[in-house]
């Protein structure tokens, strides 16, 4: 059967090459007669597997070395409790900003661990843009600012980073790797695998060190980013068969060209996009031009009665994962760093016949 272009959220898009070499070495992991997912955590194979893996994602993300590279699990909701919990005592304040779907999960949670203060929300405009920072409310005893870069649902990105005194956490769980980022303006940086890393059941959280230690003494061993971090992510058995994967798709990034590589390859597949639907006057995209994603791309259809039959003749092209979250309606389009050029291009040829035939 002919792989189709796949434009689903998450999990998300793999790059071929790395599904090859994932089945290749599935029965067979490198001489050990064992597949990957039989290999022991601690053996050498797996370890040898690990270690890469960290090393080659510190090289692609520039990570400073005064910061952890933790390979966990539980998905990025799991961080959404995990972040007050190592970051804030009891009841201490914490900003974050609302911009969406995540960050709203992101604050429901955070409420049972810490005093959330909502520093800025773009929910007046029906989460359309990233606030700016001049709109912030002052924080100035917050025991972190916590904000999502980019919304999967609303296709809103950040393309700036905020300037806070507290240390400043990101949920790039959509967006990581996409572009190049300074990881030294950030003291916690996390993000579930299953859209730009891998497949689902790893989180990469990154860590400054001096951002340790401060876990409360009710915080499970697990989500304790100090003991994991002293135990190199392997406190208990890890998401060995994703964390490899997350390896391949590393190694794959890195024989592209690396983050800048991509980050080029995205902004063309994005700007590609955004100008057929702003091009047309069937097709509308919600979020404010200047803060439009570059990973997910929501659009709507003048008439919405013809919502169905776009993606049943969607699904007849070859293009797939294209009906927009539940919450919005409409389609989205996720266009993560493994999804090729070419599928951008047949969506849009799909789009323009779709408007032509419907006329």
């Amino acid at each position: 059967m002919a792989r189709v272009f796949n434009f689903n959220p998450g999990p998300a898009v793999l790059p071929d090459p790395v599904l090859e070499r994932a089945r290749d070495e599935l029965m067979d992991f490198r001489g050990t007669g064992m597949s990957v997912a039989e290999l022991s955590h601690r053996g050498k194979p797996y370890m040898a597997v690990a270690e890469a893996a960290e090393a080659r994602v510190r090289e692609l993300a520039q990570v400073p070395d005064n910061y952890r590279v933790l390979f966990l699990q539980g998905g990025a909701s799991l961080q959404f409790a995990a972040v007050p919990l190592n970051l804030a005592e009891a009841g201490q304040r914490a900003g974050y900003i609302n911009t969406g779907s995540w960050s709203t999960k992101a604050i429901k949670e955070a409420q049972a661990f810490c005093d959330v203060q909502v520093l800025a929300t773009s929910e007046a405009t029906n989460f359309d843009r990233a606030p700016e920072q001049a709109t912030w409310a002052a924080c100035d005893d917050a025991a972190f600012v916590h904000f999502t870069p980019n919304e999967t649902i609303g296709g809103v990105e950040f393309h700036w980073v905020p300037d806070v005194a507290a240390p400043l956490v990101a949920d790039m769980s959509s967006n990581i790797l996409s572009r190049p980022i300074d990881v030294s303006r950030y003291g916690l940086i996390y993000a579930g695998a299953q859209k730009n890393i891998g497949i689902s059941g790893l989180t990469l959280v990154i860590v400054r060190d001096d951002l340790l230690g401060r876990a409360r003494a009710a915080t499970p061993s697990v989500m304790n980013y100090a003991l994991q971090a002293g135990s190199d992510s392997m406190l208990n058995t890890p998401a060995t068969f994703a964390w490899y994967v997350a390896g391949l798709v590393f190694d794959w990034l890195h024989v592209e060209g690396g983050v800048e590589a991509i980050a080029a390859r995205n902004r063309l597949k994005a700007d590609k996009l955004y100008g057929a639907i702003d091009g047309s006057n069937f097709y509308s995209n919600p979020a404010r031009p200047s803060d439009r994603s570059l990973m997910n791309v929501p659009f709507t259809l003048a008439d919405a009665e013809r919502d169905a039959d776009f993606l049943k003749g969607a699904e007849a092209a070859g293009l797939a994962g294209l009906k927009g979250h539940r919450s919005v309606g409409g389609m989205r389009a996720s266009i993560y760093n493994a999804m090729p050029e070419a599928g951008i291009d047949a969506l849009i040829e799909y789009m323009r016949e779709f408007e032509r035939a419907a006329a």
